[in-house]
């Protein structure tokens, strides 16, 4: 194992252990949790005497089917796999152990999180490998019957964050396959010239066709073609075309999202095709294609995915790979969204798969990675909710401020209870134009953007400490003293379950349009917003979260400190405004009811309609 290899593992235990300590918790008994530990066999790898990654994708499959099953009590199939990124390989000799556990049931759908991890029996060294979310559906009964999903109730803090971003993940999902083609139709991507290439491969000479007669033991328990095992095929025929642009063993890296589109059953012909799409400086993308038929019938598309792979010299660095030249048409058309492609894996992995701490404070807004910055925000701040370690530092006729220190970051929470129905008291505070007129920390909010009708874009503009006097002006920034203003990306949720909580999730962005103008001091926030729970007798539990970045600290010093009481007026002000506009018609009445008591129907029953509909009897 090279040096550069074991600097990550030992950087990725250390991250390990830091979590663990941060959960403070032990791992809760999780009824769906289904466990698979495997020693890998040269029957198991690859040339390279490493575990071929078709093999790790049927086990990974197997496990997460399992585990939805346990929850579900009937046959499941699955409908979908993110995207999973390979972090390491592993050698023959070692152990693979996977953790599969449903994070939540939605109607007749649910998702299953995976967790894979290699252990060195000899140095008793554990890292991971690659994480991945699967969704999987019920089968109807025989009788033709949904099979309805009972709730996961999460127990540790770990799992109550899973449980809440699961939503959010789902909503990605559901826009993931609109995304590359309003890039491409808006011409938000860069078209590439793909014929000024000197010394370019021919994508024809990378064509792979390969096919499969699926027998008994490619079937699963189901007597369906096993989805791990058309999963493996396909990486086989991937693998092979990246070979014949690099002319050596490359690595896979990452398979996209992906989606189940039909059945296979034994006796099928499974006829799969690939080929390089665009290669990059160290990486290139590959498409490939599953067809099922019969000897007589018509093809029938069952998956298409698309893989990154790499191919890495003896110090495991990336090669340079030489370039493509696409075929006419169609492989043009596949080139340029191979461009789009990469574009919306550096968003994911630049703005979903880094902690909070990681990602700047103002991530550029534009709308090729709008849904990724939604999603950032809003899961920031269910995980920020989701905590343990709130620790009450002062309350006053219940309102509650709550404080949370984690290593260099301090966070704080006001709380209280107004007597609004929730879905008003979310519309009310999701209007932050309005906020002005009960928060004295707000002199102007006016809304720059509408992206659509869960997000938008304010320019907020706030008192100096000084000139406000809502805080101490302990901080000797630069900007202290000055006018403060925040480009704030705005994202509302409403419950997409009974138990849930309505969102507003605050987080700074910069726009071009909007830079930083004479006279202000441009600030950041980091991560806040509201959350609104409905409790007892048609009454809301607010509660308002902020991370508190430099240009935020100022204002919330002294509350925290207990020298200061703003917090406890400005909450009450908003209580008071809550109160004020409590009172609306009777048809905004009836829907915000319907919405908050059907959150499971409209969207996520239709869904699992189509899902269940297009995977009546799919493979796993």
């Amino acid at each position: 194992m090279s040096s550069r290899v074991s600097a990550d593992l030992e950087k990725e235990e250390e991250e390990e252990e830091e979590e663990e300590e941060e959960g403070g918790e032990e791992e809760s008994d999780n009824p769906t949790e289904v466990k698979m530990s495997q020693i890998v066999m040269p029957c198991h790898s690859n040339h390279r005497q490493e575990l071929s990654v078709g093999q790790l994708l049927k086990w990974i499959d197997s496990t997460a089917c399992l585990s939805a099953e346990r929850h579900a009590g009937s046959p499941c199939v699955t409908a979908s796999m993110d995207d999973i990124h390979f972090e390491h390989t592993i050698s023959v000799g070692q152990v693979v152990n996977i953790r599969a556990k449903v994070n939540r049931a939605f109607n007749t759908s649910m998702e299953v999180g995976i967790q894979v991890s290699c252990e060195d029996l000899f140095s008793d060294r554990h890292w991971r490998v690659c994480h991945a979310y699967a969704t999987f559906v019920t089968q109807r009964t025989d009788a033709g019957k949904k099979v309805i999903l009972k709730p996961i109730v999460p127990h540790t803090q770990k799992e109550q964050v899973e449980y809440s971003v699961a939503a959010e993940r789902r909503r990605v999902r559901m826009l993931h396959d609109d995304i590359i083609k309003d890039l491409l139709s808006h011409g938000s991507v860069l078209q590439a010239d793909s014929s000024a290439v000197d010394n370019a491969v021919a994508a024809e000479k990378t064509k792979v066709e390969s096919v499969e007669l699926v027998l008994p033991p490619h079937a699963n328990h189901q007597v369906n073609t096993f989805g791990g095992q058309i999963m493996a095929w396909m990486v086989n025929v991937a693998t092979i075309a990246a070979s014949r642009l690099c002319q050596a063993h490359p690595t896979l890296r990452t398979i996209d999202m992906f989606t189940f589109r039909g059945p296979s059953q034994i006796g099928d012909r499974l006829l799969l095709r690939a080929i390089v799409n665009n290669a990059f400086k160290n990486s290139m993308e590959v498409g490939v294609r599953a067809e099922a038929y019969q000897e007589d019938g018509t093809h029938r598309h069952i998956n298409s995915a698309f893989m990154t792979f790499e191919v890495l010299d003896s110090y495991g660095k990336p090669c340079t790979l030489p370039r493509i030249r696409p075929e006419p048409l169609e492989g043009e058309r596949r080139f340029q969204e191979a461009i789009a492609r990469k574009k919306i894996r550096l968003d994911r992995k630049y703005i979903i798969s880094r902690k909070q701490g990681e990602v700047p404070l103002s991530v550029p807004w534009d709308p090729r990675n709008q849904v990724y910055l939604s999603y950032n925000n809003v899961s920031a701040l269910k995980m920020l909710a989701a905590r343990k370690k709130w620790r009450l530092s002062s309350e006053k006729d219940m309102v509650r401020l709550y404080t949370l220190e984690e290593k260099s970051m301090l966070s704080f929470k006001v709380e209280v209870e107004v007597d609004v129905p929730a879905y008003r008291a979310f519309c009310l505070l999701a209007e932050l134009s309005n906020r002005p007129s009960w928060d004295t920390h707000y002199q102007k909010c006016e809304l720059i953007h509408r992206v659509d009708d869960d997000d938008f874009l304010y320019r907020v503009v706030t008192p100096s400490v000084r000139q406000g006097g809502v805080g101490s002006p302990t901080s000797a920034s630069q900007g202290e003293g000055m006018i403060q203003d925040f480009i704030l990306l705005a994202s509302k949720r409403k419950p997409c379950g009974s138990g849930d909580p309505y969102v507003i999730a605050l987080r700074s962005v910069s726009l071009p349009t909007h830079p930083p103008t004479e006279g202000y001091n441009r600030g950041e926030v980091l991560c806040a917003g509201f959350t609104i729970l409905e409790t007892k007798n048609n009454m809301s539990l607010i509660s308002y979260y902020n991370q508190a970045s430099p240009e935020v600290l100022p204002y919330i010093s002294t509350d925290i400190a207990g020298l200061s009481s703003s917090f406890y007026h400005t909450f009450c002000s908003c209580s008071q405004y809550l109160t004020m506009n409590r009172l609306q018609s009777a048809s905004e009445e009836q829907t915000g009811q319907y919405q908050a008591s059907n959150t499971d129907s409209p969207t996520c029953d239709d869904e699992d309609d189509s899902l269940s509909a297009a995977l009546c009897s799919t493979q796993l």
